[in-house]
C-alpha cells in the first residue's frame, strides 16, 4: 500500500473507501494580502504629516493627534517630530478654557457657541480634558454625540479626551494637540474639562480665557464648584436663563458679581464679567463671544496676553521634565524590586519615610548615572 493513501482504502476494511483529499485552493492572493499590510503598517511621513495638517486634512491631523496620545515610544518620537515641524504655525488661535459641573449644560453652550463662531467664518476645534474618564469611561464620547450639529460642520473639529495616564499626561497630550489644530489652520480652540477636580488647573495653565458655567437656583455649595475654580474665571456664564428661570438668573448674576469682587485683582487688568445666556433659545450667545473678544482685545493691547503665553509655555517644558522623571523613575526594574521592600519596612516603622525615599534616590542615580 502507498505510503500517503489512507489505511482505510486497505482491503482489511471491507465497505469503506475514503477519497483521496484535494489540495486546498488559496483564496486570498499573497501577494495582495502582503501589500496590504505593508500598506497598513506604513505610516505616512514627518512631511506628508506636516503637508497634510497644513492643507487642513482632518484624516491626518486625527492620526497625529493618535501619535502624540499613544504611548509607543517611535509614536511618540514621531509625534514630536512633527509638533517641532508645526510649531512655526502656531499661536495664533484664541484658546478658551470651559468648565461646569454635570448639568450646567455644558455641552448645549458649547454647541452654540460653536455654531455662533462658525457662522462669522471661524474654525473650531473642541478638545477635551477628563482624566477621570479611564476610571467611570467618562461622558466626553457622549457629549461628542450630543453636540451633533456641530460635528456635522466642517470647520469643526471635536475631539474626545485621551483616557490613558496621569492628570499631566493627558494635559501635556492636549497642549501638544493645540499645537497641531493651530498649524491645521483652527483659529478658536476650546478645552472642556469637568468642573469637579483638578483639571480646571491644568486647563488653566494652557488657555487665554477661562469661562465658568453655573446655573441660577443652586447655591455654590450644591454645584460642587471649588473656591479656587471661581477665582480662576474671567467670565462666568449662567445658563439656562429662560422661562421661569430668567428671574433667578438674574439674581444669581447679582450674586456672583459681587461675590467676584472679593477675590483680588486679576493681573491681567480685567475685571471678571458675569452673563446670563439661554443656550436652549440663542439667548445671550453673541453677546459672551463679543466678551471673550473684548477680553482678548484688552490683554494684547496691555501685553498680558503674550506674557501669559510665554509663561505657560515655560511651564509646560517643567512639568515634561517632572513627568519624564517620575516615568523613568518607576519604570527603572532595580527601584521597582525595591520599593516594595522598602514600603514594607516603612510600614512597619522599620525605616523612616524620608530615610527609604534617600535610600530609593542614591540607588536610582547610581544605576541611571551608569
Amino acid at each position: 500500500m502507498h505510503h500517503d493513501d489512507h489505511i482505510e482504502n486497505h482491503e482489511d476494511f471491507k465497505n469503506l473507501v475514503v477519497n483521496k483529499g484535494v489540495e486546498q485552493v488559496q483564496t486570498v492572493n499573497s501577494a495582495a494580502a502582503k501589500r496590504f499590510l505593508q500598506k497598513k503598517r506604513k505610516l505616512p511621513s514627518v512631511d506628508e504629516f506636516f503637508e497634510g495638517i497644513r492643507k487642513g486634512d482632518i484624516r491626518l491631523l486625527s492620526q497625529a493627534v493618535t501619535l502624540v496620545e499613544s504611548s509607543r515610544p517611535d509614536h511618540q518620537k514621531l509625534a514630536q517630530q512633527i509638533i517641532e515641524k508645526c510649531l512655526p504655525f502656531t499661536g495664533n488661535s484664541l484658546r478658551l478654557g470651559i468648565t461646569g459641573v454635570p448639568g450646567a449644560g455644558k455641552s448645549t453652550l458649547i454647541e452654540a457657541l460653536g455654531m455662533y463662531i462658525i457662522k462669522q467664518g471661524g474654525k473650531l476645534a473642541v478638545l477635551a480634558i477628563d482624566p477621570s474618564s479611564e476610571r467611570s469611561k467618562g461622558s466626553i464620547l457622549g457629549d461628542k454625540t450630543r453636540m451633533e450639529e456641530l460635528s456635522a460642520q466642517d470647520n469643526a473639529y471635536i475631539r474626545p479626551s485621551p483616557s490613558a495616564g496621569s492628570l499631566g499626561g493627558v494635559a501635556r497630550k492636549t497642549r501638544e494637540t493645540i499645537i497641531l489644530c493651530e498649524a491645521a489652520g483652527f483659529d478658536t480652540i476650546f478645552i472642556e474639562t469637568v468642573g469637579v477636580g483638578q483639571s480646571e488647573t491644568a486647563v488653566h495653565s494652557m488657555v487665554d480665557f477661562f469661562l465658568l458655567i453655573m446655573l441660577a437656583g443652586a447655591g455654590d455649595e450644591l454645584q460642587g464648584i471649588k473656591r479656587g475654580i471661581m477665582e480662576m474665571a474671567d467670565a462666568i456664564a449662567i445658563n439656562k436663563a429662560d422661562g421661569n428661570n430668567i428671574k433667578k438668573a438674574t439674581m444669581a448674576q447679582a450674586e456672583y458679581t459681587s461675590a467676584l469682587h472679593l477675590f483680588p485683582p486679576t493681573k491681567s487688568g480685567w475685571i471678571p464679567e458675569v452673563k446670563t445666556c439661554s443656550a436652549l433659545e440663542q439667548q445671550g450667545i453673541s453677546d459672551l463671544w463679543d466678551m471673550v473678544l473684548k477680553y482678548a482685545d484688552k490683554t494684547k493691547e496691555n501685553g498680558y496676553f503674550a506674557k501669559r503665553r510665554s509663561e505657560q509655555a515655560k511651564y509646560w517644558m517643567f512639568e515634561s521634565i517632572n513627568e519624564a522623571l517620575q516615568s523613568n523613575f518607576y519604570h527603572n526594574k532595580e527601584i521597582a524590586k525595591e520599593i516594595a521592600i522598602l514600603e514594607d519596612k516603612v510600614t512597619n516603622e522599620e525605616t523612616s519615610s524620608f530615610a527609604a525615599a534617600q535610600e530609593l534616590l542614591n540607588m536610582y542615580f547610581n544605576t541611571s548615572l551608569k
